[in-house]
């Protein structure tokens, strides 16, 4: 063989290699782990004193879905409906193997933990709680949650928590005595991008196996126009952190119309997240989700 030949042969074999590599590495299929969904039906009436001015309807979902190549979603329950969990198991039913729900419990409750028993034998995967910044939250430090948080850890589904970055060393509390129990930080735990040191409270959990986080609101947090490179300095330290392993990817779909659209949720993390590599990327729009709501094949 010439050399020309040689390196004809080199060249086109490695180029092959290359572009198999990346075919793999882009052979994943997108999931959304954060979406609400509600519509007015009598069927399925909103909490008292709520009537929100729009739908959010799960066939929009799926149009979104669609039309940006996400295969799979997770829904967590719309504090619309607070704790009557009745229209996502409905959504669930009627779309099944697409969806992936979070219900609500009412922290409040001693029947909380039974409560998430009975929705878990009925399609449920996991629970979401929002304990705010004021004393209104502190419930999340309270003789309720060690039960609560223990029957998650029984039934094998993810705590799901919506909180202040603030309240990140209570969530540590909690984990102590459940430390492989599988939680799930949402929206970066809102951290301020002026108060970067803030997020030393959430990095402080990644001693636990198990605690993932969403990189769910870059475009909610951030001061600049997309692609929200200020907070993207957060996403940077979280990747550094937990690895792409322990980060997913959502929209908050539709709570993001407010300031961004669905699409750019997603093409932040997948194109202008310039730190991450194609690996990174399988990670964090799919393989970590599916590690923690596991959908059909």
């Amino acid at each position: 063989m010439s050399d020309l030949s040689r390196r004809t042969f080199i060249g086109t074999t490695v180029g092959t290699t290359l572009a198999m590599a990346a075919r793999a590495a882009s052979d994943y299929r997108i999931i959304d782990s954060h979406v609400h969904t509600w519509r007015h039906d009598p069927e399925f009436p909103f909490a008292p004193g709520v009537n929100p001015n729009r739908d959010a309807a799960p066939e929009t979902v799926l149009e979104h879905m669609k039309s940006n190549g996400v295969s799979k979603t997770v829904l967590i329950q719309m504090i619309h409906y607070k704790y009557d969990n009745r229209f996502l198991l409905h959504v669930l039913k009627q779309y099944p193997g697409t969806f992936r729900g979070v219900c609500r419990v009412d922290p409040l409750d001693a029947a909380a933990p039974d409560y998430l028993s009975k929705l878990t034998e009925e399609g449920i995967h996991g629970v979401r709680l929002s304990p705010g910044r004021g004393e209104a939250g502190d419930w999340i430090a309270g003789p309720l949650m060690p039960p609560l948080w223990k029957r998650c850890h029984e039934l094998k589904v993810p705590m799901t928590v919506l909180a202040p970055i603030g309240r990140m060393p209570q969530l540590a509390q909690l984990m102590e005595p459940l430390p492989d129990l599988t939680l799930v930080i949402d929206h970066m735990a809102d951290c301020p991008v002026d108060q970067p040191e803030e997020l030393e409270k959430l990095i402080a959990l990644k001693r636990y196996p198990n605690v993932f986080v969403k990189v769910s609101h870059t475009w909610s947090l951030s001061h600049q126009p997309y692609p929200w490179l200020d907070s993207q300095e957060l996403v940077k330290r979280l990747h550094a952190a937990f690895g792409p392993q322990r980060l997913m990817w959502g929209t908050d779909w539709p709570i993001i119309e407010g300031k961004a659209q669905y699409s750019q949720a997603l093409t932040v993390v997948r194109d202008d997240m310039k730190f991450l590599n194609a690996e990174d990327k399988a990670w964090m729009l799919s393989k970590t989700i599916e590690r923690v709501w596991p959908f059909p094949a």
